[in-house]
């Protein structure tokens, strides 16, 4: 995991003294600064922007950094990359969240109790799916259709979509001399 502290960012980008994320156009210069380091990331990186020394994070700051972040890594022009966010407080998760669900879309976080949490939208059978992802660590569909009691497509089916999402990270491991697929937490 590569963590990138927004603060550090903001007094780079903005030099205005203010630890807040707030206007649109303050979240573009922020937005396009981060673009620039995923850019420089391997694929597989799991990327944690660090909103611990952030005080507000204003609505449509939120949409634009956030939300249209993972609007465009969902769209592929990061390549296989995932972003979380870390150190967020009570206020900003609000804020993200609304520019996470008006877009359809959801990121895992942690809070600064360290507490992980989903936000954003996503239906209840993929929560349920990787609520059981978190608590063993990874799992592979063959595993899922045991737990769940679901059908080997399903479950399958049920993986790809939170990978799809970039909620759980996939790679490929040897089992029984053959290749099978396996999602874990990020």
């Amino acid at each position: 995991m590569k963590t990138y502290n927004l603060y550090k960012f903001l007094k780079e980008e903005l030099k205005n003294g203010s630890n807040d994320l707030v206007t649109r156009t303050s979240g573009q210069a922020i937005r396009e600064r981060i673009e620039r380091v995923i850019a420089q990331e391997e694929d597989g990186t799991i990327v944690a922007l660090d909103f611990s020394k952030i005080g507000i994070v204003d609505y449509s700051c939120a949409d634009e950094v956030v939300a249209k972040l993972m609007s465009r890594l969902l769209s592929g022009e990061y390549g296989d990359k995932y972003i979380t966010l870390t150190g967020l407080n009570e206020n900003q998760k609000e804020n993200i969240e609304v520019a996470l669900e008006r877009k359809d879309l959801a990121i895992m976080a942690e809070m600064r109790d360290e507490k992980k949490i989903l936000l954003g939208s996503l239906n209840n059978y993929l929560k349920e799916t990787l609520n059981l992802i978190l608590k063993k660590g990874k799992i592979s569909a063959k595993d899922l259709s045991e737990i769940m009691k679901l059908e080997a497509n399903t479950s399958g089916t049920r993986l790809l979509n939170l990978y799809k999402k970039r909620l759980v990270k996939r790679t490929d491991e040897m089992v029984n001399g053959g290749k099978v697929w396996v999602y874990e937490k990020i």
